[in-house]
Formats: structure tokens, C-alpha cells, sequence
């Protein structure tokens, strides 16, 4: 029947049949961001509309994850090997590689709200299609668009206990909203169609993400084809990210919250509170070294120096790798409760985790119970943990086995016997992390899925509407999540920043989209309307393009992604501008003292010009020593260089690819421009190995016995490339 949910199959083909007969050939699928991709299904839906042009498929989603190919010949001999390696067992998006291809049907269309970072800045059919939304929007979008499919990766309960469940994982981010939703809209008339794929291999994780499999109309259960995860392999992190996650690190209050997002930046601030905490003498030493106290009072103001004591909530709509890491290391460890006076009670220091009789004499002076004890007050007690799961009220007495105890507070000999039989050890259901969505490397994955039962109730992914703002959410109201979020620091990266204080985060000026707004606007206007709380935008101070380096901190800019209202705490590699509330002037100003010294008298003239900046104003001395150069002896001034290491958490390149790929690199910066191609091919040219001692990075790269042109002239420029690795840099009195 039509109306039937939980419909079981191990044939894709007969749920696309399903799909099809419930909603017809007018399809608008939405699929989760990222990770939660239901590959199979997919594929074999957009394969029945390449196969029927009488179907209409809209595919509205996020961040379609493919394995990269590579550009030129030498990236492809680069990636070719890494690529099988790490995704040879991973059945590819169809849809996805059609569309960086420009080859979808005229009768598919797919729209993102978020890509991979400029993987569509050339793709004009995306760059059209592209929906501009924040994350918190995402739903309400899709609904708009008339969305009347959705399907999502989902791992199966049954072997983990829960029969007749599945989570939801690694996306309940949006399914959470949009399936009561969906539900509403066929109920008004409007056909649907939920579909589950279950993957084993997909971590189980509880609370919110733990739904109903009937909930879902079809559940495609085909255990023989279960795939691996999609994973993204752990990026280097240079001199340079690390001094932005060192001084992020400063501004981590003992006690507080933490978001954070993807990539080396984030990698680097998880790094440097890790060192904080378990290497403090040595985190110490660079602190000191980089005089960051007197050089930026907000650090004495707003962060912290020692140990995390009392441990860091994390909520964050990608929970990364490094939130794991952060547990493991004991920093991840302050527990939220999901009842607004009693976390209120704990932030202030009423009680504590240690449940007592002051424990119950507190609630009741906060009239969190009263006394005598109701029905109602005995079930919450027992649901926190303050009285043991094994206490029942009946008949107007505390219940344990076949011992009664009155529930008079006021009475001493009911209390001896609360405090006996009746009273838990320590609070229970507490969550170190929410978390709406995840994706990350495979060792992160199977941390996750090896988790036990204690370490896993820690975590609790939900709905990104609950995590991204203070609106009230049938999982908690805006009180219960300020209650939460107590010095909350929400750290996200820009690629630009404007001196009148605006955030360059998702797009050119020229209209052209890099990635998306995704959640950023959220947690930046969150932070201006929790107490305490303080937003963190994160970026390099320069960045090299076509031959050239460019400032990341400019005068002004054609796009802004954080508007200049919402100016709070920006960081590169060269120190912190606290923003908030300054002068036009002191915003000016604070940002030319972390841009890079080879712009800021050309930043500092613009502003004077501008009638920004009083134009008597000199660039002080110590303003003058931004240098990579002066990275290089912060890192060093730990004594110890393997504190800042380019993989602080693992890799998935080897030795061999290490090198290979800092020579690719080389060789693409050498050729950025018409002149440096020239001068590169003519010096590779000339490159010989005649001493064999690049064979084996050769044979890597699939060029020991190069027959044709085209690969004897690849062979060269690798052995140019590797050979530049060795030649110490250029000092300008070459005469090539």
C-alpha cells in the first residue's frame, strides 16, 4: 500500500520503483551535506533519469564529496596511486563527477548551498544553480523548492542493541527538522517519500540521531554491498596556521564552549589547546616568547594560560576529528544537562557533579522540587541521576526494592535513609558534544565506531537549528542554551578581511561562489547575543596567486560574507585585533598591526586617505616585524620542533608522497606566471638523475621508463622540482 512505512528491500532498484510509484516522475530530492549521502540509491535514481527523460530529477543538497583527479599530467601521476588508495573501495557520486564534468541530462538539475572551496568557481552551470542560504535555513529552503524525497545514509540498530532503530549519525543536522515536516505536507495531500540506506560501516551514535526506522518509508538493506566512508585526508598544517592556532588557543576560556571548523586552521587551534593542557611549560614558553599579554590585553580579559581544570563543552555544527582528540586528552570533558536551572545551578557553582544532600537542599531552595517529594520530582531526580534509576514513588513514599523511605526533606531521620539507599553517585545524561553534522578522516571514523557506551552517551549529534542559534527548539529553548554556551568562542576561518571590520568568507567580487555561508553568520551573531561570549574570525595574513603574494587584509572588498556591524576578534598568524566595539579608527588600525609588514604602509595610506586614521599617525617599531621570518622563530622558540608539527594528528601521505608533493608544489608556484613557465622548462630541461637517487620517487610517479615526449618532459620537471628541494632559496644574486 501507498501509505506503508519501513518498507524493507535488498534491491535498489526496486526503491527507486518505490520512489517513483509514490511520487511520480516529478522528483525534488534533498540529500544531507556532506557524509550522509546515500550513494547507492542515489546513483541508481539519477541513473533511471538519464535512462527516462520524462523524469524530472532536482537534486537540492551540500557539499558533494568526490575524490580528487588532479589537473595537469603530474598531479594526475600524483593523485592516481593516493586516489585508489584511500577510495578505490568507494563507489563514486555519479551525479556529482556529471556535473564538475558538465555532462548532466537536461532533465537533472542539482542545486548546493555549500561547495568543497573553489571547487565551482568555474562551473557556471553550478555557480547558477547555487542556493544562498544559511545552514539554519537550509530546511525551511527546502521545503520552499517543494522537496518530496529525501534520502540519507543511516546505520543499522541491530547491532548495537537497538532493534527496530537507526541513527541518523553523521547528518541529523537537517533530516531531524524536515521529516515532521514532510510529514505535514502529505498529510495536506502532497505525495512523499522518505528512504534509508543502511551502511554498517556508519558509526551508531544515540539521542537525537536515534529515530525510528519507520519513520522512513523504504530502508534499502543490503549488507553485501556496504561501502567505506568517504573520508577527507588530514591536511598539513604550516608555521603559520600554527601561530593562528596558537594565538586562538590564548582565547579559550577554562570552563567554556567551543565551535570550530574544518580544515588545517582548525587542526592547529585543537593542537594548540592540546599543548595548553598537557604541555603547558612549553606552550608557556611561546606565549611568553610572542609577549602576547601585553601585546593584546583581550587575552588577559577574555581567555586563559593554564590547563583546562574544568574542561570545554563542545557545540559546533561539524563535530571535526579534533573534537575527539580533545576528549581524549581530558579537555573535551565539561558536561551540559538538558534542564535550564539545573545547568544554571552548576555555572555558578551551587552544586556540583558529586550529587549530596546539599544537592537536594539546593534544588528545593531553587523550587527545582519541593518537600514532601511528588511523583514528578522523584521521576526527575532519578532521570539526572541525583536518585538512583531503581527508586520509584508509590503511595506517597520513595521506593527502593522492598525498603520505603519518606520523602520529607525537613525530616532528619528520611534524609539518613535518602542519603542511604536513595541518593546517585554523580549526575547523569551529561553531553561534552553536540553536533549536527561530521566528516573527517578514516581514523576518525573508527574511533567512532570503537567507542564503548559511556564514551559515546558523551556525544549527542542533533539538529543544526538546536546548535547554530538561541531560538527556542523542541530540544531545548533559548534559555537552556545560554545556560549551555557559557563563554562560548566560535571559531571560523575567512579568506579575506576588510579594514572597516567586514568578512570575506564565501565569494568573489565578482559574484562567483567559493564555498558558502553555511553556519559562520549564525555562530557570529550568537556570539554577539550570548554574555560572554566572543566570535573568532581566523585567516592568513597573505596568500600567493599567480606568481604574486597578495595581502588577505585589504582596504576594502565587493563581498562581504560577516558584515562590519558584527566585527568582533580577528587572528592571523601575527597576533589578535579585538574588534568589538572600537572606534572606525582603532578597527583601522588594529588590523594593519596583524596584516603582513609588506602591505601595511600601503594599508596605512589608504586609511589616512580615506580620513580614517589621523594622518600624523607613524607605524610603531614593533607593529613592523610581521615576517615569516619572525613565524619561523616563534615556532622555534619551543626548543623543541616536533611541538609544531606539519601532521600534529596523523597522515595519509607517505614519506615518498611528502616529498613529491612539496616538489609539485614548488613547481607549480615556479609557474604561475608566462615568464616563470619559460624559465622552469628550460631548467628542467636540463635536469639529469644520472645517479639514480630519485628512482624510487620516480617509479612513484609512474616515470622511471617515461617512453613518450609528454612523459620524458614530466620526468624532467619532477627531477627539476626535487632537485629545487635541495638548492638553497634564491637571494636575488643569481644571474639566470
Amino acid at each position: 500500500m501507498a501509505g506503508d512505512r519501513g518498507q524493507l528491500s535488498n534491491d535498489v532498484n526496486a526503491c527507486v520503483d518505490e520512489v517513483i510509484r509514490r511520487v511520480g516522475k516529478e522528483i525534488t530530492l534533498g540529500l544531507p551535506l556532506g557524509l550522509g549521502k546515500p550513494v547507492r540509491f542515489v546513483n541508481a535514481l539519477y541513473q533511471r533519469a538519464k535512462d527516462d527523460p520524462e523524469i524530472r530529477l532536482h537534486i537540492v543538497t551540500a557539499l558533494s564529496l568526490l575524490a580528487p583527479k588532479g589537473g595537469s599530467s603530474l598531479e594526475k601521476r600524483f593523485m592516481g596511486p593516493f586516489v585508489e588508495r584511500l577510495y578505490g573501495r568507494i563507489p563514486e557520486l555519479a551525479y556529482a563527477r556529471d556535473v564538475s564534468a558538465n555532462r548532466l541530462p537536461q532533465n537533472v538539475q542539482v542545486s548546493e548551498f555549500f561547495f568543497k572551496a573553489g571547487s565551482y568557481l568555474n562551473n557556471r552551470s553550478q555557480q547558477r544553480h547555487y542556493v544562498c542560504t544559511n545552514y539554519t535555513h537550509a530546511v525551511r529552503d527546502l521545503m520552499a523548492v517543494g522537496v518530496n524525497v529525501v534520502a540519507q545514509m543511516v546505520a543499522p540498530g541491530e547491532a548495537h542493541g537497538q532493534p527496530g532503530l537507526v541513527s541518523l549519525s553523521c547528518n541529523p543536522d537537517l533530516t531531524l527538522d524536515l521529516i515532521p515536516l514532510l510529514r505535514e505536507r502529505e498529510a495536506a495531500g502532497s505525495p512523499v517519500a522518505l528512504v534509508a540506506e543502511m551502511n554498517k560501516n556508519l558509526p551508531w551514535l544515540g539521542h537525537h540521531a536515534a529515530i525510528e526506522a519507520d519513520r522512513f518509508d523504504v530502508l534499502l538493506d543490503q549488507p553485501s554491498s556496504d561501502y567505506p566512508l568517504f573520508s577527507a585526508p588530514q591536511m598539513s598544517v604550516s608555521p603559520e596556521d600554527h601561530m593562528i592556532g596558537f594565538y586562538a588557543s590564548t582565547l579559550l576560556k577554562d570552563g567554556g564552549t567551543l565551535q570550530v571548523g574544518i580544515g588545517s586552521l582548525g587542526a592547529a587551534l585543537v593542537h594548540s589547546a592540546i599543548l595548553r593542557h598537557s604541555h603547558n611549560d612549553a606552550w608557556r614558553k611561546v606565549f611568553d616568547h610572542l609577549n602576547v599579554d601585553q601585546k593584546f590585553p583581550v587575552v588577559r580579559e577574555d581567555g586563559g594560560t593554564g590547563p583546562f581544570e574544568k574542561g570545554l563543552y563542545g557545540c559546533s555544527e561539524m563535530m571535526v576529528d579534533g573534537f575527539l582528540y580533545l576528549m581524549q586528552e581530558g579537555i573535551l570533558s565539561r558536561e551540559v544537562y538538558d534542564h535550564a536551572g539545573l545547568q544554571a545551578l552548576l555555572n555558578r557553582g551551587d552544586i556540583s557533579e558529586e550529587v549530596s544532600l546539599a544537592t537536594l537542599d539546593v534544588l528545593r531552595r531553587e523550587k527545582l522540587i519541593d518537600s514532601p517529594l511528588r511523583a514528578k520530582d522523584v521521576h526527575w531526580l532519578a532521570r539526572h541521576g541525583i536518585f538512583r534509576d531503581s527508586v520509584e514513588f508509590k503511595g506517597g513514599r520513595l521506593r527502593v526494592g522492598d525498603q520505603s523511605v519518606e520523602g520529607d526533606l525537613d525530616n532528619p531521620e528520611a534524609r539518613e535513609a535518602i542519603e542511604t539507599l536513595i541518593l546517585g553517585e554523580r549526575l547523569t545524561g551529561g553531553i561534552a558534544m553536540h553536533g549536527g553534522f561530521y566528516v573527517g578522516p578514516e581514523q576518525f571514523y573508527q574511533y567512532l565506531r570503537e567507542m564503548n557506551d559511556e564514551q559515546r552517551a558523551k556525544i549527542c549529534m542533533t539538529s543544526v537549528n538546536f546548535i547554530n542559534h538561541l531560538y527556542d527548539h523542541p530540544f531545548g529553548d533559548q534559555k537552556l542554551k545560554a545556560a549551555q554556551r557559557v563563554h562560548g568562542r566560535f571559531i571560523n576561518s575567512a579568506m579575506m578581511y576588510t579594514l572597516n571590520g567586514a568578512g570575506v568568507s564565501d565569494g568573489l567580487e565578482d559574484g562567483r561562489v567559493v564555498s558558502g555561508v553555511g553556519g559562520q553568520y549564525n555562530f557570529v551573531a550568537m556570539a554577539h547575543e550570548l554574555p560572554g561570549a566572543r566570535s573568532i574570525l581566523s585567516l592568513r595574513s597573505t596568500r600567493s596567486s599567480h606568481g604574486k603574494v597578495l595581502s588577505n587584509i585589504v582596504f576594502n572588498y565587493g563581498h562581504c560574507t560577516i558584515p562590519r556591524h558584527l566585527r568582533d576578534i580577528v587572528i592571523t598568524e601575527y597576533g589578535i585585533a579585538d574588534l568589538r566595539g572600537q572606534s572606525d579608527e582603532q578597527v583601522f588600525l588594529r588590523l594593519i598591526r596583524i596584516a603582513d609588514s609588506r602591505f601595511q604602509q600601503e594599508l596605512l595610506k589608504k586609511a589616512q586617505k580615506a580620513g580614517k586614521v589621523d594622518p600624523g599617525f607613524k607605524l610603531p617599531a614593533d607593529w613592523c616585524n610581521n615576517t615569516p621570518q619572525a613565524i619561523r622563530r616563534a615556532v622555534a622558540a619551543a626548543e623543541d620542533a616536533s611541538l609544531f608539527p606539519p601532521f600534529p594528528f596523523g597522515r595519509d601521505f607517505t614519506d615518498e608522497e611528502l616529498t613529491l608533493g612539496k616538489a609539485l608544489k614548488g613547481l607549480k608556484a615556479a609557474t604561475a606566471t608566462r615568464r616563470g613557465k619559460i624559465s622552469t622548462l628550460l631548467q628542467a630541461l636540463r635536469a639529469r638523475d644520472d645517479e639514480g637517487r630519485y628512482g624510487a620517487l620516480l617509479e612513484r610517479m609512474g616515470l622511471s621508463d617515461p617512453s613518450g615526449l609528454r612523459d620524458k618532459l614530466d620526468q624532467r620537471l619532477v627531477i627539476h622540482g626535487l632537485q629545487q628541494l635541495e638548492t638553497p632559496p634564491d637571494t636575488g644574486n643569481s644571474k639566470t
